[in-house]
């Protein structure tokens, strides 16, 4: 593929366990790029007794369904060298017909075997897995690019982790407009016409998302399922209520429950749990929903490319970031309904709203909630900016 040149982000984290006996699984949503992932794993950390199964071609499936020792003797016959550590790359390994074995039996009893796998369902994997993999794998989640990633992809030379001019920053604004609009799949990142882009990731959403997805859960009803994919785009960044959902719909709330269920573990969104310590003023009901790439987002619910950037795109955009920058994210809200956008817990607490345009921003909100906790706050846009508000790149920045 064209982008295996380019160095993601989750290298670094990855190349920590490669001396480890544990199975690294690599999970990620369809064409965000895993397969490109192992390929630069493979020409630059790999390069000796390491072997590629695309497991999507049938031989090579029909090979590790017979078993480990049938796949440790194909290794011995195509030349690997048993006094070296081998290095067994598995793509799409949610195929297995039994993947928890596979992994167990190559973790138990071929310690020179290090397993590298990478599986777009989790959903699929964790059906298929009845037998613990517990202490025997090191999990990671791929996700679109980061807007980081985005400009190195882009062939652009900011650093976002150095003190930037306010005449970077006023540069940088705009390529994050784009990024937003068109989201960080790296085919539609590389892609410089618009029309291709539509064309391009209208067939991501109608091949692996809607037909993997179906398939994968055995959807009979596809067009409630369907609309129900256009309401949550529509409703990214809110609160998700179930019976509202099933009314508007039209089917139980078990389904769109399950539904749900179904999007998050084959990583389209993402739920978000309120923060609360008083449980009698803070409501803790109904978790925010989350898509996980702006574009599809688009394309889901505004059947196009915005030419502005919605309030509720550019909040999906600063929960995208911190998620992908490894942050324990919540929101808060009470029964007065007073609202923070995000709760960011480390090793120190931060209240963040997040709009667009800082004249748009609840400050009052922040206040009462830094009152509360003691805890840091922060305004995160990218218009009518002011002192005291932060760009996104910035506020990720400060709380790494």
């Amino acid at each position: 593929m064209a982008y295996k040149k380019y160095k993601r982000a989750l290298i670094d984290e990855v190349l920590k366990y490669l001396d480890s006996r544990e199975c690294i699984v690599i999970y990620g949503a369809r064409q965000v790029g895993k397969t490109s992932l192992l390929e630069y794993l493979l020409e630059n950390h790999l390069r000796s007794n390491a072997f590629y199964f695309d497991l999507e071609l049938p031989n090579l499936l029909e090979l590790c369904n017979k078993g480990a020792e049938q796949v440790y003797e194909y290794l011995m016959q195509k030349g690997a060298n048993p006094k070296q550590k081998i290095w067994l790359v598995l793509d799409e390994v949610q195929y297995l017909e039994n993947p928890a074995r596979f992994i167990k039996i190559f973790h138990d009893h071929y310690e020179n075997v290090k397993l590298l796998v990478s599986g777009s369902s989790s959903f699929e994997i964790k059906r298929k897995f009845k037998e613990s993999l517990a202490g025997r794998t090191i999990n990671f989640e791929l996700y679109p690019l980061s807007f980081e990633e985005f400009l190195l992809f882009r062939g652009k030379t900011y650093s976002l982790k150095s003190e930037n001019s306010s005449e970077i920053n006023s540069e940088l604004v705009p390529l994050a407009e784009e990024y937003i609009r068109f989201g960080g799949y790296p085919k539609i990142v590389l892609e410089p016409s618009e029309e291709k882009k539509f064309t391009f990731l209208s067939q991501i959403i109608g091949t692996y998302v809607m037909k993997d997805i179906r398939n994968l859960a055995d959807i009979r009803d596809l067009q409630s399922f369907n609309r129900l994919l256009e309401v949550l785009a529509s409703q990214s960044g809110n609160l998700v209520n179930i019976s509202e959902l099933a009314n508007t719909i039209g089917i139980g709330r078990l389904a769109v429950s399950s539904y749900i269920d179904i999007l998050e573990k084959t990583f389209i969104l993402r739920l978000v749990t309120p923060f609360h310590k008083n449980i009698r003023t803070e409501l803790s009901k109904n978790p925010k929903i989350f898509f996980l790439d702006t574009g599809m987002m688009h394309l889901l619910w505004l059947k196009e490319f915005p030419k502005a950037i919605p309030g509720n795109s550019f909040e999906t955009f600063v929960f995208c970031e911190l998620l992908k920058a490894g942050k324990r994210l919540h929101f808060w809200r009470t029964t007065n309904k007073q609202e923070v956008d995000f709760v960011i817990e480390g090793k120190t607490m931060y209240g963040v709203e997040a709009k667009y345009s800082f004249q748009n921003a609840q400050q009052r909100n922040l206040a009462a909630f830094a009152r509360e906790y003691g805890c840091k706050t922060s305004i995160v846009s990218m218009a009518g900016r002011k002192e005291n508000g932060k760009y996104p790149w910035e506020l990720i920045k400060e709380v790494e």
